[in-house]
């Protein structure tokens, strides 16, 4: 199995280098359909466009492909390689996220149960405490403000609601209008 810190640490220069911040770097897929996945976003809009996902990938690949030929390949196994902006139901998987987007829905899952909740689904309050000692406290559905420490979240990541979707228009909408007319074409022609 590829080492993720390892990968991390390789991949985020490449993502900096392009005025990226790097959100998530995960193996998923196991043996059968191993996709590396990379996830990032510009700083000011909080997406990336298709052609800011081509090129990071083209970097991430050459940085690979360039440790490959000196013999020192960090992922052993053939993979796919998906280079995406981290979406409107995001994860959270950096500290500054829980205040970013405290307010929003979020779902928490906790690597040990807490009472017996083993995840916590509600709106997201923020992110309080010093190095080693974060806690997160999210208003829980139905049993009303929690805290947990960040250590114990094993998965989070915002839920899409209205105020999510407001909260992240697209960058632009300039021809969406032409490709909703040519599916309505497409969709009327006969076969």
């Amino acid at each position: 199995m590829a080492d993720m810190p390892a990968l991390t640490q390789l991949i985020e220069p490449e993502a900096d280098a392009l005025g990226f911040a790097l959100v998530r770097v995960a193996m998923f897929g196991g043996r059968s359909d191993p996709t590396l996945q990379v996830m990032a976003e510009r700083p000011d809009t909080r997406q990336l466009t298709i052609d800011d996902c081509a090129a990071l990938s083209r970097r991430i690949s050459d940085r690979l492909d360039e440790l490959e030929a000196q013999g020192v390949d960090p992922i052993e196994h053939e993979y796919r390689l998906e280079v995406s902006s981290p979406g409107i139901d995001r994860p959270l998987t950096r500290l500054a996220d829980y205040t970013d987007w405290a307010g929003h829905e979020a779902r928490l899952r906790l690597a040990e149960p807490l009472g017996a909740r083993k995840q916590l689904t509600g709106d997201l309050i923020g992110i309080d405490g010093a190095d080693g000692d974060w806690q997160v406290s999210i208003d829980v559905r139905g049993a009303g403000p929690m805290t947990v420490p960040l250590s114990q979240i094993a998965d989070a990541k915002l839920l899409i609601t209205d105020r999510l979707i407001a909260a992240t228009r697209p960058l632009s909408l300039e021809g969406a209008d032409e490709i909703d007319e040519q599916d309505e074409i497409e969709a009327e022609e006969p076969n």
